[in-house]
Parts: C-alpha cells; structure tokens; sequence
C-alpha cells in the first residue's frame, strides 16, 4: 500500500497562478460553467454527461464539421459496445490538420544530420493536394486502404493526409519492418496502394528494403500501385503492379486539396498490437474518436496551443505517430524526425533540434531517458531550452527517480506528464494537466471523460492496493472493429470477454486516494511468487538505478506449483559477479519487498525490445520455458532470443 504521507512530500513540480489562469483546461471550464480545481468536479461532469462534454470539446476546439443534434446515443440494455457518438455528424480529418494561416509554420523536418527544412501550411496543402490528385487516379476512393512502410518524414504525412482527405483509410508501418512483419499487418487490409521507403538511414548506416517490398507485393491480390519514395525504385515486379515515383504521383498541377467529408464513425487507420504472441491485430480507429479524443488530449491535458512546436521520437508503427500529426489540428508545428535518437557522436541531437526550433511540448520513452542519463548527459546544461513547457513520457512507467533527474537535469520549470494508454485506444486512460501538481513516480490523473478505475480480482473498486486498470463507459476512440473474419468476436474476446460491459485494458495499477495512478506492468506478465501479484515495473524501477546494470528483463518460472522471479541483465562487462548480485537483491528488498527480489540473476547480452521500443517479458518467458514464440518478425532483435533459450543449462548467481 502507497505511504500517503511520504507521497504528499513528494511533489516535484507546482503550476504557478499564471499557468493555471492561462491554461486551456481553465478556458475549457469557464465555457462550460464548471470550475477546473478542484479537478474532480470537471472530471466527473465530464463522465456523468458525456453527451454534453464531448460535444464541448468538439465546441472549444473549433472542429471544422457538421456536429448535428445528437452527441451520444447510449447503447441499448446499457454497456459499453453499441453506444453511438455524434450519429448526424461529418467531418474529415486532413480538412481539420490543413487548417489555420498559410503563412505558419506547419511542420520541421530532421534526420541524423539535424533540422533540414520548414513547411509552412501553404507548402504542405500544395502537396496534399497533388498527393491526393495522384492517389485519386491511381483508383484511390472512399474506404479504400493506403499503406506506408515509410519513415517518419515529410512524404509520409502528405500521404497519410491525402489519404484521409479522400476518405480512404491509411495504415502503415516502418521500414525496419523484415518482409514477414509487413506482411504479417498490412498484408491482413490487403491495401490498394502502397508508398514505400525503399531507403532509409539510421544510426548511420543505410538500408535497402527493395527485396522485402517485392515480397510483400507477391502476396498482396489487392494491390495495384507501389509509390517509391526513391527516384530510382528498381524493383523487379513479376505481378502487374503499377510502379511509380514520389515525383510522379505528385506531377499534376493542384494546390488546394479538397476533402471528403465522412460520418464519425467512418474508419481512419488501421493500427497493429505488436503481435508477439501471434498475428498482430488489426484496430479499425474512426475519424471522429481519433481527432476528438487528440484535440482532447493535446489541448485540454498537454495544454497545446496555436503556435507551439509538439514532437514525440516515434515511427510509423506506433500509435504515437498519428497522436503527433493530430497536433496540427490545434494549429501547432510539429516535428518530424527521422533517424536514432542517440547515436555516437551527438548523444543529444533531439536536444540540439528542440533548442534550435524552439520545442515546447517533447515527448519520449522512459528508456531514452534512461539512456541519457547513464551517459552522463546533462541536456539543461548543454541547451538552451528557453521555449520548453512540457515534457511528455509514454511506452513504459517512469519511475520515481526519473522524476528526480528530469528536474534536476533537463529543466526545472516544466510540466512533466507520465501518460498511458495504448494503440486499442489511439489514447490515454491517464494523463496530467498545466492545473495539477506533479508527484514524483505518478500518473497525475485520469482523462477527461475517461471513467477509469482499478478493480480487485473479485471485481471491486480499490485505492491504495493493486488491480487491474478498467473503463467503465463508453468513449470516442473505442475502436470500431478488428479488421478481418471474425473482427468483432475477436475485440470483444480481447477486452471484455473478462468483465461484461467493462474495457479490461490489461494494466495492473494502483490508485491514491487523490486519484493519481501508478502503472506497475501488463497483467498478461504479473509475476505471482507466492499468490503475491508483482509488476514488472515494481523491480525495474530498482534494478536500473544501478549503475553498472546497462538494461534488465524479468519474468516468472514455474516451480513446484508456484514461481520464482528470474531477472537478466546487460552489463558493462557482461558479467555478474557476488558482490553485484547481493547489491540487487539488497536494493530490490529493501526499496520494493522481500517478495519482489530475484531467486535467479543471469547475465545477457541483450534484452528482446518489440519495434515499438516495448521490452518483450512475455516472449523471454515463453522461450526459457521452453516454448516457441510465434511471431519473431514483432521483434526490433529477435536474433537475441537464442541465449534465453539456454538460461536453464546456465549457472545463475
């Protein structure tokens, strides 16, 4: 149980007067007549009358659309699946991110070698409109799929927006993506189009994916245009494929786009789980749910506002990809980077590009952050970060002690938001405010209209003791279906199967009595030595403060009708002696529990990571048992799962 009392001296950040009275969600609370602090009140107007606080969210971010009469039509016999949001609406999302001055600042483009060009809103609905004139002759029409296996760069967001803007679907996934990966997604939508990036740069070294882009278009029945994004594509197609270039499809002389304007609930992407245990799933996500639930989310959480620069280090894979693009639709630039986030010889180059171009909403993983402080880096030190207000961390818990060092070492006035939430919701569950305190190794909140809570196993509300992370009411960004056979049996199966009319997300958390949340792990690899449940996170937060520990994995092996925790780590000299040992296990009793310390320490050489950036405990477990992990094409590394295979016939300290 949390120690309140200890928590409340932990308050690392306060918002001044000034950042309260010129918040959004302060703007958003006098529109609406209910005061923004306490927060509790606007949040649970906000779950109370959902009708009426989406339908000011759509007010206060001036989304361009027919809204009509009706907000929210509960779904019948009560539950979650079923409720209908903004049925007479219509709207298309490029026509909201196209908007705003011609004349500003729309998007940064940067790679390894730092910010290499601007484009201004006219620029980019030039392009847009090309695009889509292009895609339109190449058969391109409402509800059909586009995908990208594209880096993050300016070619693929004029053809995510070209797309949208035609009302056809976009999905896509990143280059680094081996042929059996891609396949294993877009190959499930069966895309009429693909744009690919044939080569790309990262760290350094340059890559060429011709070999996998024509295996994927012999598998692919629906396909009849790849776009290259290099001039010379060279692919020797035996289908009947149309080939073109970047330069050609956007060879027609248009520079106002027009827009296809779509019901709410029309689909928009196709996004992918990652897929470790099998097939990734295919999550259908509306137009309307996703660019409410971002404008939401940007304005009224991160307190987004016209004229400020948003990045997120992100690929195309990830959910945290379309979540930036939103941030245009509040008439902010954003950052588009394409490349390693450290590489050798300029560890900061994130921060070079955030001092330069005047960041003030930078968000990134807990490992990246991890990285640069067992570097040494001292990011406040090395740059000016003048326009810096808001430091936005997903992918993983932060744990306390990055709290500490982001205040210490990057800037000590900043917003930093610990968000979670994932690619089912193409959202957050929780997230915090410009109103809140923010308390060292927390969650600060639960989102507006969000009605989040944290269950025991017999189906209790609880604060102050673990369970799992549930909503208990419908929201926009619910997806509409998985893609394929069987697409609704297979969403209902994957989050409400569990408790009827309830979103189990798959979280274990922990809620304070002010209503802050810690997130200690997915459930699906709780580890339960002795019926006591454990989160991953609990003995990650421990393990890798320590500073000869490079990277750590931990999950259960079954004994004698119970588990004990098995914990490898990367080392600096690949090696683990006594001495380093007892200093984990003496650091993880005494900042965690008895229960939580490792019965088994191995060294590795490498910890598994999904594409996403994601630590795969599931797929080590699975394969020290003995067991086959079935979808190694998930895997940024899969290579490195040979060496937990053995971990049985190895000596362990």
């Amino acid at each position: 149980m949390i120690d309140q009392q200890v928590r409340d001296n932990n308050i690392v950040w306060q918002p001044s007067e000034q950042r309260v009275s010129e918040s959004n969600i302060k703007k958003f609370s006098e529109q609406v007549g209910i005061p923004a602090v306490p927060y509790d009140r606007l949040y649970s107007w906000s779950i109370a009358k959902p009708g009426e606080f989406w339908s000011a969210v759509w007010d206060f971010a001036g989304i361009i659309g027919e809204k009509g009469e009706i907000a929210f039509v509960p779904a019948e016999g009560g539950g979650m699946l079923g409720a209908k949001w903004f049925p007479e609406a219509s709207l298309n999302l490029a026509e909201n991110v196209l908007r705003g001055d011609a004349s500003r600042v729309a998007v940064y483009i940067a790679n390894e070698q730092g910010v290499q060009r601007t484009v201004k809103m006219a620029e980019l609905r030039s392009l847009v409109a090309k695009a889509q004139t292009g895609l339109r002759k190449l058969g391109v029409t409402q509800g059909d799929r586009v995908a990208g296996v594209v880096t993050n760069g300016l070619e693929s967001l004029v053809s995510l927006l070209a797309t949208s803007s035609l009302g056809a679907v976009w999905s896509s996934c990143s280059p680094d993506f081996g042929a059996k990966g891609i396949i294993d997604r877009i190959g499930q939508v069966q895309p009429k189009v693909i744009i690919a990036s044939l080569d790309y740069q990262y760290n350094g070294k340059q890559f060429n994916i011709r070999e996998n882009i024509m295996a994927v278009c012999e598998e692919l029945k629906s396909l009849s245009a790849v776009v290259s994004l290099s001039e010379i594509p060279e692919l020797d197609m035996e289908t009947s494929t149309q080939l073109l270039t970047w330069s050609e499809l956007l060879s027609h002389n248009v520079d106002v786009p027009t827009f296809t304007r779509v019901p709410f609930h029309h689909p928009l992407y196709i996004l992918y789980t990652s897929g470790t245990t099998g097939l990734p799933k295919c999550i259908v996500h509306s137009v309307g749910g996703v660019l409410l639930q971002h404008v939401k989310e940007h304005q009224l959480h991160c307190d987004v506002k016209q004229g400020n620069v948003l990045s997120w280090y992100t690929s195309t894979a990830w959910m945290m990809y379309p979540w930036l693009i939103s941030g245009l639709a509040s008439e902010a630039a954003i950052l588009l980077y394409d490349g390693s986030p450290i590489q050798k010889e300029r560890i900061g180059i994130l921060w070079e590009i955030a001092e330069e171009i005047g960041i003030t909403h930078f968000g990134i993983s807990p490992k990246y952050l991890d990285t640069l402080e067992k570097h040494g880096y001292e990011v406040g030190k090395k740059h000016d970060l003048y326009a810096l207000q808001v430091v936005m961390s997903s992918g993983a818990p932060l744990i306390s002690e990055q709290y500490d060092w982001i205040y210490k070492t990057i800037k000590k006035d900043v917003l930093l938001e610990s968000i979670s939430g994932g690619t089912e919701i193409i959202g957050c569950f929780v997230m915090g405010t410009p109103i809140h305190p923010v308390y060292r190794g927390e969650n600060t909140c639960k989102a507006l209209g969000m009605a989040v809570d944290i269950l025991d196993e017999q189906g209790a509300s609880v604060i102050g003791k673990k369970g799992e992370l549930v909503c208990t009411q419908s929201f926009p960004s619910m997806p509409l279906t998985f893609w394929g056979e069987g697409g609704d049996e297979r969403y209902f199966n994957s989050y409400f199967a569990k408790r009827e009319g309830i979103w189990t997300h798959g979280d274990l958390a922990e809620q304070t009595s002010r209503d802050s949340l810690i997130i200690y792990g997915r459930t699906d690899t709780v580890l339960n030595p002795g019926g006591v449940r454990i989160g991953t996170a609990e003995i990650y937060r421990v393990v890798e403060q320590i500073p000869q520990i490079i990277d750590s994995i931990v999950f259960g092996y079954p004994i004698e009708n119970d588990e004990e925790i098995v914990l490898c780590v990367v080392t600096e000299n690949d090696d683990v002696d006594k001495e380093l040992a007892e200093q984990i296990r003496r650091n993880v009793r005494k900042k965690a529990s008895p229960r939580h310390v490792p019965r088994r320490i191995y060294v590795v050489k490498e910890v598994p990571y999904t594409n996403n950036g994601k630590k795969v405990e599931g797929a080590v477990r699975s394969i020290a048992r003995g067991h086959e992990v079935k979808n190694k094409a998930s895997l940024a590394n899969p290579e490195c799962l040979r060496e937990y295979a053995t971990l049985a016939e190895r000596s362990y300290v």
